[in-house]
């Protein structure tokens, strides 16, 4: 097994753009000639759109792209600017006077970071796709729906710190398995091979980590709001041949990428979702890139972790130990 690059999943392009003033921005997925693709949500407060295209008893066996945004539902009208790209070449399902690109998207919470009332919008996801078209300009860091990530929320704003974009791709014989995570939880990151927290909730002083969990177990009691800016998203990618049922599945099995790298996660606080997608025709066993996946996307958690740079006021992990 090697390490690859993410853009080396072959048939996906990758663009994302931002509005770093503004602490928001959008990361999009294309393949403009249609991949399978699945969806599994776990968290309790998602943000999405055309989720049900996923659902492997709907008749749409692929779609063209997917949009992970910042801006909350209020960002959910990004898609409409990809749609709108892909349209004006003419791909999309040819429904006879046009044909109609089939986007599914989910969105982050970011608004509580630069400006609450700058989302990103439809041009916003016509400039991203014009970027994953002409430059695929994905990169690691505080770039796209990455822009406005942080973590360790359960204390408010103050506490919180900074992440950003992560991606890990590999390469087994002629299987390549990928995951892109946009990093925007409630809970602590760890590193999921040392245990070792590595980003989360501070201290008050902000000058070190200490234990969400811990936090949450002084008091019992039930807190009506969890500070609910959050939701951890991904985008697995792999060149191996599956549908939509069996991507469910492997969608599902990444998700312990999340459960080895965040806690706590899936709360009630996250809408965290994670898309597989399948863009080529090699055989392999669905097992087996299940595992693969969830190990890009704790790999991916941990780069996104490392790459982030500190703004607005959060510090990161690269500055919080340097």
């Amino acid at each position: 097994m090697k390490e690859i690059s993410i853009k080396e999943i072959g048939h996906v392009r990758i663009g994302q753009t931002e509005n770093a003033e503004a602490g928001t921005g959008c990361t999009v997925f294309i393949c403009e000639n249609g991949m399978r693709a699945g969806l599994d949500v776990r968290g309790g407060g998602p943000a999405s759109r055309e989720s049900q295209l996923l659902n492997p008893l709907m008749a749409a066996q692929v779609i063209h792209a997917v949009v992970l945004s910042g801006g909350s539902a209020f960002g959910l009208g990004t898609a409409g600017g990809v749609m709108r790209y892909l349209e004006e070449r003419g791909y999309g399902f040819d429904v006879g006077v046009t044909k109609v690109p089939l986007v599914a998207q989910s969105d982050l919470f970011d608004l509580t970071v630069g400006d609450p009332f700058v989302r990103p919008d439809e041009k916003m996801g016509y400039e991203a796709a014009r970027l994953a078209f002409e430059e695929n300009n994905y990169r690691d860091g505080n770039f796209g729906a990455g822009c406005g990530a942080t973590v360790g929320k359960i204390g408010g704003m103050a506490t919180c710190m900074k992440t950003g974009m992560g991606s890990y791709a590999m390469e087994i014989g002629s299987l390549k398995v990928g995951a892109v995570v946009a990093l925007n939880a409630l809970g602590d990151v760890f590193d999921w091979q040392t245990g070792e927290q590595i980003a989360g909730l501070l201290t008050e002083d902000r000058q070190a980590l200490r234990s969400t969990t811990e936090v949450m177990k002084a008091s019992i009691q039930a807190v009506e709001n969890k500070f609910v800016g959050n939701t951890t998203l991904a985008v697995v990618m792999t060149n191996a041949a599956f549908d939509k049922t069996a991507l469910c599945k492997i969608a599902g099995m990444a998700h312990d990428g999340y459960a080895r790298s965040i806690r706590p996660v899936h709360t009630s606080a996250d809408g965290d979702s994670i898309y597989a997608l399948s863009v080529g025709e090699v055989e392999a066993d669905r097992d087996l890139v299940g595992q693969l996946a969830a190990e890009a996307v704790s790999e991916a958690i941990k780069r996104a972790v490392w790459s982030a740079e500190s703004a607005y006021g959060f510090v990161s992990a690269a500055e919080l130990t340097g």
